[in-house]
């Protein structure tokens, strides 16, 4: 197998086993360090659920426990929390032989007529991608971010003894990462699955503070979906990320995506561990 796959190649090279789990084998390329990417085993997760259960509803919420770190083959145990009417509950743990890496609890729900259809927030005005510079610069790049490419709209890069603790980017999937004829290496990949992957690109936010490297590693992240994602034939996101703290070595940050029109599709609040 190849060691540097893209998502939709990762995907779709998964099997179930005879336990009914869905496995998967992640390659060099989506490293972070001693782990996987974060972004890319709560997509896991998600996918492993579509695969398994192909009726459900969209995707409405995700909270994702990041327990420790795991690399190389891993499965994806699925369990239906519950079924109702409108909501449907699941869960998912991803494993290895190493331990647990990753738990997950996804609710989808119908769309219902509702009398209230707005939305209460107001978007960014921003200059387009190709207009802001390139994010990453330095040594402290980590391995999986060469899937995607980043542009800085605000905010600083990492260790770079910033005062500000909030960063707006542009993100997308790397585009020279092509394969199978694709221009996005994350086509064929249901929407959920790929911006899930996308959205816990940026760093966190008190990352441009530091001084000095120092290891950090996010525990927890909760992902709410107000929209179905779509993009333009070039896959722009706007991603912001902020902290709200840092204290006791844990920080507290607050999170968004808008697609390139400006549309408000994902909100989310992660909690960090830093040992600086």
């Amino acid at each position: 197998m190849d060691d540097n796959q893209s998502l939709s190649q990762m995907l779709q090279a998964s099997k179930t086993d005879k336990q009914s789990q869905q496995t998967y084998t992640i390659t060099e390329n989506w490293m972070q360090g001693r782990t996987t990417y974060g972004g890319l085993s709560a997509s896991l997760c998600l996918d492993a659920v579509l695969k398994q259960h192909s009726d459900l509803p969209p995707l409405r919420s995700a909270q994702i426990t990041f327990v420790g770190p795991v690399s190389g083959d891993v499965q994806v145990q699925v369990t239906t929390l519950r079924r109702g009417k409108s909501v449907a509950s699941m869960h998912a743990r991803l494993s290895n032989e190493a331990g647990v890496g990753t738990e997950a609890v996804f609710s989808f729900g119908k769309k219902r007529e509702s009398r209230l259809n707005a939305d209460f927030t107001k978007p960014f005005s921003v200059g387009k991608p190709e207009d802001a510079e390139e994010f990453f610069e330095g040594p402290f790049r980590p391995v999986f971010t060469e899937n995607f490419d980043c542009r800085l709209v605000s905010g600083a890069r990492p260790v770079s003894g910033s005062s500000t603790s909030e960063m707006l980017l542009w993100v997308r999937y790397n585009q020279s990462k092509m394969n199978g004829g694709s221009t996005d290496p994350a086509t064929n990949v249901d929407p959920h699955v790929s911006l899930l992957a996308l959205a816990d690109m940026p760093p966190p936010a008190v990352l441009p503070m530091f001084d000095d490297f120092a290891p950090i590693s996010s525990m927890t992240w909760m992902v709410n979906f107000l929209d179905h994602p779509t993009t333009d034939e070039k896959g722009w996101w706007l991603l912001r990320t902020a902290a709200e703290n840092a204290k006791d070595g844990y920080s507290s940050q607050d999170m968004q995506v808008w697609d390139s029109s400006g549309r408000l599709v994902v909100t989310g609040r992660q909690s960090v561990a830093i040992f600086y």
